[in-house]
C-alpha cells in the first residue's frame, strides 16, 4: 500500500473496518494506485464495465454503476461512503447556447458574394413586383428571405437540395390554402397548418425550413386568399426558381473569384 498515489492513499489507509468503502474513477489505470503489488494485477484483469471502482477493506473490485447508485442511496448503520466522480464528464445542456469555435476565419469573398446574390435577388423581385402591382400580385414575401440566406450561404446544406427547396415550398403552400380552407383565419388554422407542414416535410424527407411559414403567410395575408391553390406555385416556389439561378452565379464566383 506504500505505493499508493493518488491524493485519497491518506483517507484509504484509515481503519480495518470492512463498513467503510470509497470509489475511485475508472479513468485512472490501476497501477496507479497499487504500481506492481498483486491486488493491481488482479484489478487490470477484470472487465470494467462500471463507472467507477469501489475500494471495500483495502481491497479493489469492479463495480457496476447500479450498484454505485443502490449503495449510495442505502443507508448504513456503521462507516461511510466516498464517491468520486468520473473524468468523463457529460457535455453541459447549456453548450448549445454558445458560439461554435470557427475553425478558419472566412475570407473576404466569401461574405461579399453571398451577400451580393442577397442583394441582387431582392432587387429583381422588386423590379418584378413593380410589373405585377397593375394585376394585384407581388413577388417579394418573407419567406424568401429565409431561402435566400439557406441558398447562398449554406449551398451545401440538405435544406438548399433544390429537391427539397421545391417539395416544400410546393407541399406546404398547399396545406396551408388547404388548412385556411376548412378551418378559416385564426389560430387553430395556424397550428393546424404548422404542424402538418412539418409532418408532412418529415414524411417525405425534404426538410426546408422557410417553407414552413408559407402556410401562416397564407392564412394571415388577404392579398393572397385569391390565389387559391394557385399559391402553391406563386410567389413561393416562382421566386425559388429566379433564387435557384442565382445561386449558381454566387457558388461560381465564390469558387473561382477569391480574395
Amino acid at each position: 500500500m506504500s505505493e499508493l498515489c493518488c491524493g485519497i492513499i491518506g483517507a484509504l489507509c484509515v481503519g480495518n473496518s470492512s463498513s467503510i468503502r470509497y470509489t475511485a474513477p475508472i479513468s485512472l489505470p490501476p497501477s496507479a494506485f497499487f504500481g506492481s503489488s498483486p491486488a493491481a494485477a488482479v484489478a487490470s484483469q477484470s472487465l470494467i464495465k462500471g463507472k467507477a471502482l469501489v475500494f471495500d477493506n483495502c481491497h479493489w473490485a469492479a463495480s457496476s454503476s447500479s450498484t454505485i447508485t443502490s449503495r449510495r442511496r442505502r443507508r448504513r448503520r456503521h462507516g461511510m461512503i466516498i464517491v468520486a466522480s468520473s473524468s468523463d464528464v457529460s457535455s453541459s445542456i447549456f453548450d448549445d447556447w454558445k458560439p461554435l469555435k470557427p475553425t478558419s476565419t472566412p475570407s473576404l469573398s466569401d461574405i461579399l458574394w453571398p451577400s451580393a446574390g442577397a442583394f441582387a435577388a431582392m432587387a429583381l423581385l422588386g423590379k418584378m413586383d413593380q410589373l405585377l402591382a397593375p394585376k394585384g400580385l407581388s413577388m417579394t414575401i418573407a419567406p424568401l428571405g429565409a431561402v435566400s440566406a439557406v441558398l447562398f450561404a449554406t449551398p451545401s446544406a440538405p435544406s438548399a437540395r433544390k429537391y427539397n427547396m421545391f417539395m416544400a415550398q410546393i407541399g406546404c403552400a398547399a396545406i396551408g390554402v388547404l388548412a385556411f380552407t376548412i378551418f378559416g383565419p385564426g389560430w387553430l388554422a395556424r397550428s393546424a397548418g404548422l404542424s402538418a407542414c412539418i409532418a408532412y416535410m418529415i414524411y417525405t424527407g425534404t426538410i426546408h425550413p422557410p417553407a414552413a411559414s408559407l402556410p401562416l403567410l397564407f392564412i394571415d395575408g388577404v392579398k393572397l386568399h385569391h390565389l387559391n391553390l394557385w399559391y402553391a406555385f406563386f410567389p413561393g416556389a416562382a421566386g425559388c426558381i429566379l433564387l435557384s439561378l442565382i445561386q449558381e452565379v454566387v457558388v461560381y464566383l465564390k469558387s473561382n473569384f477569391k480574395f
